[in-house]
């Protein structure tokens, strides 16, 4: 059961009205979340964090079995906060697998209890749509139980492009193959002016949206995550959070919000500094206060460490991702806590339990695997 929020006193009348409207399950303006992330302390937003989360889910905190499949490093585009991809014309530092070389991969984990493969990576212009067709067909033809979750619309953008198809023919194209869901990386900040400084030209926020509405209109659910910790201020990340709201809205079609935190190891953004581990929990736990409509709230925990992932889950955050499986260089790059990103389930269920949560083996829609 969600805890009391009455043991919250405060002389704020603001934050008084804040927790009366979480109480009775009212909605939380901009405005409000702007006002929790630059006023509320780090007590009060855990607090009211983790009502709703236990409101939401009580104890249970979900992961589920899953890797990754990263076809390249190699990318047209030169996102300056990117440790991962190489560009095109240097493509000779990088890697690009065949698709023989990736469904070996898939081949790897036959008789293993794995539920997700996650495809993301570079966008390689040789890898075009039709390539990621016969791939996932591959892969569902040799195990067709598999989840596919696969391409950031920064990906897809290109591929629709390059192919000449709109949004809604690439989006059939690729679920006719098998494409089961998005996992909602490149949405990086909504902002332009932030995003133009950032990420220049890779597709914009309406386009963002706009993929994953065609893909929610045709039954694909998503994910959805924000880059924050760079450029950004908390005016820029609730505008962020408040237009994937306001999508929800209308489609209902994404699972869970995902904050991923900028790391400054090897790109152009390095001099920055990071942003401490209070501001990363106030940026969890606005999240959960201000996404009502979002069932969940992931924390990434090779991004993170361990030990700030348990932390999370007081901060309104009631999953951990998955297992990952060592086959994930995306984050290991930039300088996250885990360089070699990988939790078996046992040890998965053990950092769960530690902090008095129970862990809940997971598919990737959220149907229930096993609750341990």
């Amino acid at each position: 059961m969600a805890g009391d929020l009455s043991i919250l006193s405060t002389t704020s009348p603001h934050l008084s009205e804040i927790i009366h409207k979480i109480q009775n399950e009212q909605r939380v303006t901009p405005e409000e979340g702007l006002f929790l992330f630059e006023k509320a302390s780090l007590a009060e937003l855990g607090a009211m964090a983790n009502y709703i989360r236990e409101k939401k889910h009580g104890n249970r905190t979900y992961f589920n079995r899953n890797f990754h499949i990263e076809p390249t490093n190699v990318c047209v585009f030169s996102c300056k906060f990117c440790s991962y991809s190489k560009l095109y014309a240097h493509r000779e530092e990088g890697w690009e697998l065949s698709i023989d070389e990736m469904l070996e991969k898939v081949k790897a984990y036959d008789g293993e209890p794995i539920t997700e493969v996650h495809i993301v990576g570079g966008v390689h212009p040789k890898m075009d749509i039709y390539f990621f067709v016969e791939l996932i067909k591959k892969i569902k033809a040799h195990r067709p139980d598999l989840h596919v979750k696969g391409f950031t619309a920064v990906e897809l953008d290109y591929m629709f492009r390059k192919a000449k198809l709109n949004r809604q023919e690439g989006m059939e194209l690729l679920h006719n193959a098998g494409l089961d869901s998005l996992p909602g990386g490149g949405a990086e900040i909504f902002d332009p002016g932030i995003r133009n400084q950032i990420c220049a030209d890779k597709v914009d926020a309406d386009g963002w949206l706009d993929i994953h509405a065609t893909a929610h209109k045709m039954g694909i659910h998503s994910n959805a995550t924000m880059l924050y910790g760079h450029l950004e201020n908390y005016t820029h990340r609730i505008d962020h959070m408040n237009r994937l709201r306001n999508l929800q809205d209308e489609t209902k079609g994404f699972n869970t919000f995902i904050p991923l935190k900028f790391r400054n190891h090897d790109n152009e953004l390095s001099h920055l500094p990071e942003i401490s581990s209070i501001e990363d929990m106030k940026t969890y736990a606005v999240a959960r206060i201000f996404m009502d409509n979002f069932p969940h709230i992931k924390a990434y925990w090779p991004m993170l460490g361990r030990e700030q992932a348990q932390l999370t889950l007081s901060f309104g955050v009631n999953d951990l991702d998955g297992t990952i499986d060592d086959s994930t260089k995306i984050y290991s790059m930039a300088g996250s806590e885990e360089q070699n990103p990988s939790m078996s389930t046992e040890e998965l269920i053990t950092l769960i339990k530690q902090v008095g949560r129970t862990p809940i083996e997971r598919d990737t829609l959220y149907n229930v695997v096993k609750e341990y």
